[in-house]
Parts: C-alpha cells; structure tokens; sequence
C-alpha cells in the first residue's frame, strides 16, 4: 500500500469537499469514485477524489444522472487525476446534452404562465413536454412536470 499520509481519510475528503461522510460512502457503492482500505478497514481516498466529487456535484447540479457521470469518468484515467485536456474533452462531451436541457429550460420559462394555467392533464398543447400529445396514452396525470 502507497504511503498513507499521502492519502486523505474519509473525514478529511468530507470536510475538504463540504459533504456528509455517507455521500462519499454513496458515490463509492455506486462506482464514481475509489478508495484504498487500511488493515483495519478504514477508507484511505487518493487526492484527486476531491476533483472528481467535484465534478460529480456538478454534473449533478445540472442534472445529469449517476449513469452518465460514471460512464464519463470510467473513461478518464482511474490511478491519478485527469490532465485539463481529458476533463476539456469530457466536458465537450456534454455540450449537446446541456444545450438541449437549456433550451428545454428556456422554453419552458417563456411558456410557464399558460403552462401552470391551462390545466392539460396530458400537456396536448404543450410543445415543450408533450409535442405529439404521447403522454395521453399513459393515462391522467401530469407525466412530465417532475424538474
């Protein structure tokens, strides 16, 4: 095992990164990130986990699900921090993704006043959500406000 002072323990990584100790734990279960384990089972995190819980936070906050994140860091290098091209590729990645949920946002802000007003359980007039009124075979509700 590599030095361990070189290696943040898991309240370390949590105060540096201003999370709970069980997100850390979260994004491990879920493969996002690694940790190394001491003899007594204890989670020894390298340092370049505070940049990739960075970038998971991120993602998260413009609403990209875990799936995606971690078919995007799976492609980054897992034993050291990523070089400012590989996150620059990553992130020209998601630029068509984020621009479709901008203009998404953006049509939804300058139809929200009939939006919220006009009461169309299947949102047959609304060509943000439901341009082909597909949501009609899926039975009453509002199928598509779940932001």
């Amino acid at each position: 095992m590599p030095e361990l002072e070189e290696y943040l323990t898991i309240g370390q990584a949590s105060e540096r990164l201003g999370l709970a100790t069980s997100a850390l734990r979260f994004y491990e279960d879920k493969g996002l990130i690694s940790s190394l384990r001491t003899v007594g089972g204890q989670r020894r995190y390298a340092r370049d986990v505070l940049r990739r819980v960075s970038f998971i936070r991120a993602a998260q906050q413009v609403g990209l699900p875990l799936a995606e994140i971690k078919e995007s860091l799976d492609a980054l290098p897992a034993h050291r921090a990523p070089t400012q091209e590989e996150w620059q590729r990553l992130a020209e990645a998601w630029r068509p993704l984020l621009d479709e949920q901008i203009a998404t946002l953006v049509g939804i802000r300058d139809r929200l006043a009939g939006c919220i007003g006009c009461g169309c359980q299947s949102l047959d007039s609304c060509d943000v959500f439901n341009p082909d009124d597909v949501a009609a075979q899926q039975g009453p509700g509002a199928h598509f406000l779940t932001l």
